[in-house]
Formats: structure tokens, C-alpha cells, sequence
């Protein structure tokens, strides 16, 4: 009876430790998939459908539909308790009219963040541009629900999904930093005055950019497959960001990723032609998540009605997929080009 009793306890001690050492490995024993269900379809539609609304005058950098767009964005970071990285309650980083050179008034780009429970000092940035090219000289609105709503309405529902996790006690172990920039359809200019100006976080400590720009709709090209996503820079500067960003891919969505646009000789020069570029040409690696373009881009006919919104959850999902990974990895990957 003794032996039997012994045996009991040890095996109870056994268990007991097992599982505190998984309780302490946080987030690496986590599921993200738990998470990422939170990511779906009727909130981004919910979503989109204001944010691409007439009501936002097509988004312009500097005029009255952009004030709408970023107090939308703060509004929705207020609501889910996820705070700022500038300031408590200050969501904007400002930008005055002298740095638009001509091309607009005084703009901002919205930043929030979630902190890093082991590795706060690294940093995860993914990015969309808030912005779009308002209303044309008829009087027509270009809404922009693809160009750039379909990625900002993604990052909003992937910062819940984090949010969620965190409140589970399984925050990230990196900081990640959502980055909704402005000024980007007149050249660039929100994410360039975080990277050349303002880097709230330094740079040198910046792991990874994921940049969303346009994943709501299906091209020409691929009407008869339309689970796919063109991937642009992410061999660019680190093999190991690639072969992770594949790996993610194949273990929960397994949509087919096209490198088209990634060529080098890519006659559209899309890797030169989004946020991303501006912490690439800083030597952080990147990966620009898009659609394609299609015969509504840039024109009033970009609307919400448009938008495949179940596509738009699974690629939001994949992209949260990936930052999780990259947050939570035990090491920081490793940029081998240049």
C-alpha cells in the first residue's frame, strides 16, 4: 500500500511539473488558431462598409475624410484596450504640411501597440496606409475599399486578435506595433516620416514589416484559383523570413503564394511602390501582402460591395498566422542579404 501510495505521489509530481513548465512557456505551448477565429468576415465587412462609406470623402491626405479615417482607426484600438506607443490616449503621429512638400496639409499616421512580454526592446511592425486619392474632379468619391480599406480594416481585426490573446495571458513575447501610415498614394510619405523622421521604435530593433495593401479583391489572373495572394520581398533580405512565411502558409491556410511581382525585372515595380520599402531600403525585412490590381483600382468603382470578404478573412488570418510566429520565435530572425 505504501509503494502504491508512493508511486501515486510521484507520478502526481510528475504531472504537476509538466505542466507548470508548460504554463511558463507561454505562448509557445499556445494555439494561435484560438485567436485567429476571432478574425471574420462580418466584423471586416461591418467595418469596411463605414470606413469606404461616401462619409470619408475618399480619405484624402490632409482633408476632413482622412480626420474621419484616423479617428476611426483610434476609436477601434480605445474600444478593444489596446493602448499607444507616443502617448497615453495620443493614437497620432503628426506630420506637418511643410514635410507633404506641396501635396498636402498636415496629416498623421496612427500607431498602436501591444508589448512584448519577453523581448519588448524587438519590434513587429505591420503596416496598411490609411489614406486614398478622394474625390475625383466630377464630384465622384473613390472609396478605396480595396486601396487601402481591405488592409486596414485587416490589421484592426488582427490587433483584436492579439488583444484576445493577451487578455488569455498569452501575450507576444515581441512588441508588435500596428502602423496605419498616411500620404502613401502621393509618394510614401506617413511611412517614410516614421522610418527617415520619427521612429518611435529604433529601427536597428525592428524585426520584421508586414505591409497589407489591397488583399479584398480577386484578379484576372486568378478568377479560377482565387485562395491565392501575391507575396512581394520576402526573400529580399531574409532567406529565413521566406521559409517562414512559407511554412505558416502550408500548416494553417495553405493557399497558393505567387511571386510574380517579386521578380526583379517586375515591370510594375511593386516592391518599390508600397510602405514596405521604406524599412527595406532600412535593411529590415519585409513582406507586402496584395492582390493584384483590378479594372477598379484608383476609380470610384473601388466600393465594399466589391470585396471578397471571406477571402479577406483567410488572408487577414495568414498574415496573423505569420506575426505570431515571428513574435514569438526564440530567436530574432536573421537578415543574410543586402
Amino acid at each position: 500500500m505504501k509503494k502504491l501510495l508512493f508511486l501515486f505521489c510521484a507520478a502526481f509530481i510528475i504531472i504537476a511539473c509538466g505542466t507548470s513548465q508548460s504554463k511558463s512557456n507561454g505562448t509557445a505551448t499556445v494555439d494561435p488558431s484560438d485567436y485567429a477565429k476571432s478574425i471574420t468576415a462580418d466584423e471586416l465587412k461591418t467595418m469596411l462598409y463605414t470606413y469606404a462609406s461616401d462619409d470619408f470623402e475618399g480619405r484624402k491626405t490632409g482633408e476632413p475624410g482622412q480626420k474621419k479615417a484616423i479617428n476611426f482607426i483610434k476609436e477601434h484600438y480605445v474600444n478593444t484596450g489596446i493602448q499607444s506607443p507616443i502617448a497615453e490616449g495620443d493614437y497620432f503621429q503628426e506630420i506637418p504640411a511643410s514635410y507633404f512638400n506641396g501635396k498636402a496639409k498636415a496629416s498623421e499616421n496612427v500607431l498602436a501597440y501591444i508589448k512584448g512580454s519577453e523581448k519588448p526592446n524587438e519590434i513587429i511592425v505591420i503596416s496598411a496606409h490609411l489614406d486614398h486619392i478622394g474625390i475625383s474632379g466630377n464630384g465622384d468619391i473613390n472609396n478605396g475599399a480595396d486601396d487601402d480599406g481591405s488592409g486596414t480594416v485587416a490589421i484592426l481585426e488582427i490587433a483584436e486578435a492579439f488583444q484576445k490573446a493577451v487578455e488569455k495571458g498569452h501575450g507576444p513575447k515581441r512588441s508588435i506595433l500596428f502602423l496605419h501610415v498616411t500620404g502613401e498614394e502621393i509618394g510614401l510619405f506617413g511611412s517614410r516620416y516614421y522610418t527617415d523622421v520619427d521612429p518611435v521604435f529604433p529601427l536597428a530593433n525592428t524585426v520584421a514589416n508586414l505591409n497589407i495593401d489591397m488583399i479584398g479583391r480577386v484578379d484576372k489572373k486568378h478568377e479560377n484559383n482565387e485562395n491565392y495572394l501575391y507575396l512581394i520581398g520576402s526573400d529580399k533580405l531574409s532567406t529565413e523570413l521566406h521559409n517562414i512565411s512559407e511554412a505558416v502558409n502550408k500548416k494553417y491556410i495553405n493557399m497558393t503564394f505567387d511571386y510574380t511581382y517579386n521578380s526583379d525585372n517586375d515591370p510594375n515595380r511593386f516592391y518599390y511602390r508600397s510602405d514596405h520599402y521604406n524599412f527595406a531600403k532600412n535593411n529590415i525585412p519585409v513582406i507586402f501582402y496584395f492582390n493584384g490590381t483590378h479594372d477598379d483600382y484608383h476609380r470610384p468603382s473601388d466600393t465594399p460591395d466589391k470585396i471578397h470578404y471571406d477571402l479577406l478573412e483567410t488572408r487577414s488570418r495568414l498574415i496573423f498566422y505569420t506575426a505570431w510566429e515571428l513574435a514569438n520565435r526564440e530567436e530574432r530572425i536573421v537578415v543574410d542579404k543586402n
